[in-house]
């Protein structure tokens, strides 16, 4: 196969990788771990492919060796390489972490064999001048085995919380600033002057070969400070390979002076690099000045869009595009992929960069999504240009061509193109203001008339628990107030005015700065995540200067949504496609190891009633768990909601501080348990307010069967909750979990669910009915009408054993559970309710049908 055939055909590989990377960003919503797929699709898979092919075709180009035109060792390791690539997916999203650990240690082998290849060709070869890229080559390929590595142990659950948040900064610094930074550095050695078509700058051997040492120390310094948890000293090896990088650069410019770029690869190459070094400057300083390391992960987070979608996919595009055609062959064949790429290439680059750094600063939510679409666009739209390129040269193949420069767009088109990439982007920013005005300060309420002094009132205020400190600031009439929010708490919080200014929800260790507008008037303020304003994070503004403080003329916006007809959707039969949860409680399993995905999912919980409910797996109650005592239970919690969350296991007596930590969104821990006492346990989200979390679906039920628990015929599970009901589809009402006013009592998660659906048994038939209150609030009595209990057990002890007592009830507090036993005498249906009556009116209402 000759050259141009061979990089065809495994570039193939590398455009695969880029669609699935375009397919996951239009489908995220409904795709599982989507921003962790987006990430490994683009380095993993497309770029370490790429690096994996193209290292190889520069170190024979460098060291002047023949091509070995079978390619087959190279084409194995390709083969090999993508086996591994693809088992971390599957591994990852399926959360089989031993599918995870067999695809990291073929990734970091195939890493390993590239590097010993390398490094057996430097020997063999003649000194050659630029040998140093080859070197970058080889230290780049050693240290993708150490970033898989850390990527493989972040994903086993049973790597301690700690070490996986430390590991984190670890795995991004080796993969993305060693495998791929050090891999565009070394080639930028040779490539960037080619590029350009100007002579190599003096220095730039130099400074590469100084460089490449003080880049490997401070990679060094910021990984082992990682791991040891060290904002300071992993903030001071970013800033020294900032350093390095800048040093190793620096030659480059004097090219740049001689010959400006032009084209879209040298553009594109050249505003990658622009944003690999403004994306180290910022990790550099905010690592440095973060108070502890949960702070240094998030601040390392916020240029991970940085780092990806600015550095790696356009230095990425921008090598392919000037690659393609050079390995195309023919002078005809690559003047025509070379027009392809540059079709659009001023309005791509544009909207690429201007959309980009909408997204990574600290613009309205809505203007961050219109700027993303952007950014999508602008960077997809190379894909079917790639195709052409390379359809367009297998066309011009053998064709005549003229001498000379390939032609180009004069520059006043060019420019006139790339402003008009920009307006769209500004209007995108336009829209998604107009469309949330508040988020920019913009009242959409009326406002007083006031006359501004000029002056500005500044204030700091801080988050401590669920209380602003201060929770109230005063303003001389006619100031304009910043109020700068520091979120020093553990979970995310905003601040929203009443004159629908905000700010956005922050992580903990974030700051935001609140414009609220010329003051005329005392203005109220609140935390708008469900149940925070009634946990007590309110604020006020009240105004000096003032004949009155007038807080009731300011209300925060409403909209027009219908209100749920509870009355109707309790006498309402469930929709023709309705299936009940199975009440039947599952047999105990052996394995105990279970993922646990917050999930935010709108379900109905009444005919004609659905809610937006925080979810543990999807349903609510969460999926159950059974075994008996001294089993060990492992549950892996992940948050895919957009709010903090956590979990507390009843069936566990351990220290809470740990795994019953609050998490953000897209964080997992793992929480490890020994079942040591009998009962059935009430797990639930605890980050406050409990009580809201609980409302809004997050709980479930731990089944520890007693020793020598009897066979029944039939064995049945049902949790009693409350739901305090919101707008339809929306979330809980927190106000009306502070009155203790639910709208809905209900079994298994839907109100009246086994009227429609019935437990079934038979006459003589012994069944056993495990009963826990989720709580939040109400308390349950539970009764089977025309049936008497001759069995009782409840928090771990029987109260009534079969002899000549029955009783009525099961009476269970919030949090509390047991189970009952009966047999039917007679076939018939048999009401269950909770016999508080207003609880069973309110949908704690079911039939069990003895035939």
């Amino acid at each position: 196969m000759n050259r141009s055939g061979w990089h065809l055909r495994v570039g193939a590989i590398v455009f695969a990788w880029l669609v699935a990377v375009v397919v996951v960003a239009l489908a995220h919503r409904a795709v599982p771990l989507s921003g962790w797929l987006l990430i490994h699709l683009l380095a993993l898979g497309a770029a370490s492919n790429a690096i994996l092919i193209w290292s190889r075709h520069f170190t024979d180009a460098l060291l002047r060796r023949s091509r070995d035109d079978s390619h087959t060792g190279q084409g194995l390791r390709l083969a090999v390489f993508n086996a591994g690539a693809i088992a971390v997916v599957i591994g990852m999203v399926g959360h089989w972490w031993p599918i995870t650990l067999a695809g990291g240690v073929l990734v970091g082998v195939v890493a390993l064999t590239h590097a010993t290849d390398l490094v057996r060709q430097l020997r063999a070869a003649l000194p050659a001048r630029f040998g140093i890229t080859v070197h970058y080559y080889v230290a780049a390929a050693s240290l993708l085995p150490v970033g898989a590595g850390f990527g493989v142990a972040m994903a086993n659950p049973a790597l301690p919380g700690d070490l996986q948040e430390r590991f984190v900064i670890a795995h991004a610094a080796v993969n993305l600033l060693g495998w791929v930074g050090l891999t565009v550095l070394g080639t930028l050695v040779t490539l960037w002057p080619t590029m350009l078509r100007t002579k190599m700058a003096d220095g730039v051997e130099v400074a590469a070969r100084r460089g490449l040492p003080a880049l490997l120390a401070a990679l060094l310094v910021a990984t082992g400070g990682s791991v040891a948890g060290s904002p300071l000293i992993a903030g001071t090896g970013a800033a020294g390979f900032l350093g390095a990088v800048v040093f190793v650069l620096w030659p480059h410019l004097d090219e740049i002076r001689r010959k400006r770029p032009t084209d879209f690869p040298t553009l594109s190459v050249l505003c990658g690099v622009l944003w690999l070094v403004g994306a180290l400057a910022y990790v550099a300083i905010a690592l440095v000045l973060s108070p502890t390391w949960l702070a240094a992960v998030a601040a390392a987070g916020a240029v991970t869009t940085a780092l990806l979608a600015g550095f790696l996919v356009q230095v990425l595009l921008g090598a392919l595009a000037y690659l393609i055609p050079v390995v195309i062959g023919g002078r005809a064949s690559a003047l025509a992929a070379i027009r392809e790429f540059e079709r659009g290439a001023p309005w791509r680059l544009s909207v690429a960069n201007s959309a980009l750094l909408l997204c990574v600063l600290p613009t309205p939510s809505l203007v961050r999504v219109g700027a993303s679409v952007l950014v999508l666009v602008s960077y997809a739209a190379f894909l079917p240009l790639l195709v052409r390129a390379a359809r367009q040269g297998y066309r011009k193949r053998g064709a005549p061509s003229t001498p000379g420069l390939p032609e180009t767009a004069p520059l006043r088109r060019k420019l006139g193109m790339a402003a008009a990439g920009f307006g769209v982007v500004v209007l995108a920013t336009a829209a998604g203001i107009a469309a949330d005005p508040a988020s920019l300060g913009i009242s959409s309420v009326p406002t007083e008339s006031v006359n501004a002094t000029g002056q500005t009132t500044r204030v700091e205020v801080r988050i401590e628990g669920m209380r602003y400190v201060p929770d109230s600031v005063e303003v001389p009439t006619g100031n304009r107030l910043l109020i700068t929010l520091m979120n020093t708490g553990t979970d995310r919080h905003d601040l929203v005015l009443a004159n629908g200014t905000r700010t956005a929800r922050i992580a903990p260790g974030d700051t935001a700065v609140l414009d609220a507008g010329i003051i005329g008037s005392g203005l109220d303020g609140w935390c708008s995540v469900a149940g925070h304003r009634q946990m007590g994070m309110t604020f006020s503004v009240r105004t000096s200067g003032a004949p009155t403080e007038m807080h009731s003329e300011h209300h925060a916006p409403t909209t027009d949504i219908p209100a749920v007809d509870v009355a109707r959707s309790l006498t309402a039969a469930p929709a023709a496609d309705f299936v009940a949860r199975d009440p039947a409680l599952p047999a105990a399993v052996p394995d105990h190891r279970i993922t646990l995905a917050v999930t935010e999912t709108v379900k109905e919980v009444s005919p004609g009633i659905s809610q937006r409910l925080w979810a543990f797996g999807g349903t609510a109650p969460g999926p159950t768990l059974r075994g008996t005592v001294g089993d060990v239970f492992e549950v892996t919690l992940i948050n895919d909601g957009t709010i903090g969350h956590s979990i507390d296991f009843h069936a566990g007596a351990l220290a809470p501080d740990r795994p019953m930590r609050t998490i953000e969104p897209g964080q997992r821990l793992v929480y490890r348990f020994t079942a040591t006492r009998a009962g059935i346990w009430l797990y639930h989200c605890s980050t406050m307010p409990m009580s809201v979390h609980m409302a809004n679906g997050m709980f479930g039920a731990v089944v520890i069967d007693p020793p020598d628990l009897p066979t029944v015929d039939r064995e049945y599970l049902l949790v009693q909750s409350e739901f305090y009901l919101g707008p339809q589809g929306g979330e809980v009402d927190a106000d009306k979990v502070v009155a203790e006013k639910p709208d809905l009592v209900v079994f298994n998660g839907f109100a009246q669910q086994y009227d429609h659906a019935p437990l079934p048994a038979r006459v003589g038939d012994r069944v056993r009915i495990w009963v826990l209150d989720a709580g939040p609030n109400r308390g349950s009595s539970f009764h089977v009408v025309g049936g008497q209990f001759d069995t009782v057990w409840a928090e771990g002890a029987y109260r009534l054993r079969p002899g000549v007592g029955g009783a009525q009830t099961l009476g269970l507090f919030p949090g509390q559970g047991g189970f009952v036993e009966l047999t039917f005498p007679e076939p018939g249906r048999y009401p269950f309710v909770s016999h508080a009556m207003v609880d069973a009116e309110r949908g704690a209402h079911g039939v069990i049908a003895v035939s």
